[in-house]
């Protein structure tokens, strides 16, 4: 059922394509997953599955200017024209509230990888309360100078040859960089998994590795750096529990200190339910990487206990059931 596309008309204007995976056993959870740049959510397929096994209802959609979404201001490599932060992320909450309204009283679980990520942290400060967990995988919201620095060569792109074209400048920056630091040269995206055929399977997908636009990658600089100022992250629930998930081998999170970085900021500010895993042999794609089992592993088992916690809240005096 994961292959079959469906349709979801938002109020950004989006005709946005998701797919679902339905809880193959007695239902305990709903998952909203969120893909990361210039991939889409078809390639969350084993994941949703592995996870419908458990007992989760899993819902994948693509972002604005990713994969089968269409809305006529987000072709491939654009969020939209203007206030592309606050339309993917109404997007995402759009998602969450079908899933919520088709399988009502389930605990919600938002996981992001990357950019997914990027709006996974975002939409839950936008709307706190609206999840009983978040798993955030492979971001980096510690870009520091580099990522200041990105910002004005952005914005020195968009004077010279406006914000909807590709950006000349950012993926010899991201991805030609972080793939010389892998040092293998065998494809141009050998920095996301050890696994060949994971990483030839993401170089043959039309869909997938394509040149985002100035505009989307000034929109996901905007998302980096709002998410982790006190301010916002005091928005979220002391007690939500975060899931952090790094590679220790991933450049594009400085081999997983920057997942590190995230975990400390949450710890500082009070949060008590913030785990956070580092995998020591694995590059940017855990759910692409060799020994993708043991992360969704470890994934189920916390995703279980936000179960067992909404159970136990649902059955406490004073609370319905």
């Amino acid at each position: 059922m994961f292959d079959t596309t469906e349709r979801l008309l938002t109020a950004s204007g989006a005709s946005l394509a998701y797919h679902y995976a339905p809880a193959s056993v007695a239902p305990i959870g709903i998952i909203i997953v969120c893909h990361g740049l210039a991939e889409h959510s078809r390639r969350y397929r084993p994941f949703a599955e592995a996870m419908a096994a458990r007992g989760f209802h899993v819902y994948a959609h693509d972002h604005r200017g990713h994969g089968e979404t269409t809305a006529v201001d987000a072709p491939i490599g654009r969020f939209a024209v203007r206030n592309g932060v606050k339309a993917v992320i109404d997007d995402t909450m759009a998602l969450r509230d079908r899933a919520a309204s088709v399988h009502p009283g389930l605990p919600i679980i938002l996981l992001g990888h990357s950019m997914g990520g990027l709006i996974a942290l975002n939409a839950a400060e936008d709307f706190p309360g609206s999840f009983d967990g978040l798993a955030i995988w492979n971001a980096n919201f510690h870009p520091g100078l580099a990522g200041r620095a990105a910002q004005i060569l952005l914005k020195t792109e968009r004077a010279l040859k406006g914000s909807d074209v590709p950006s000349t400048l950012l993926p010899k920056l991201t991805f030609g960089a972080w793939n010389r630091a892998i040092g293998e040269g065998r494809t141009d995206f050998d920095w996301l998994s050890h696994d060949p055929v994971a990483v030839d399977a993401y170089v043959a997908d039309p869909l997938c590795g394509f040149d985002a636009s100035v505009s989307m990658w000034l929109d996901i600089f905007e998302m980096t750096f709002r998410a982790i100022g006190n301010d916002r992250l005091l928005r979220l629930p002391q007690d939500l529990p975060v899931h952090l998930v790094g590679g220790g081998q991933d450049p594009a999170t400085d081999n997983g200190q920057a997942v590190k970085w995230l975990s400390r900021q949450m710890h500082r500010l009070g949060m008590t339910a913030v785990t956070c895993a580092i995998y020591r042999d694995m590059r940017h794609e855990t759910l692409n990487e060799i020994g993708a089992a043991d992360a969704m592993a470890q994934f189920s088992a916390w995703a279980a206990q936000i179960v067992s916690r909404s159970v136990e809240n649902r059955l406490r005096p004073g609370m319905t059931s």
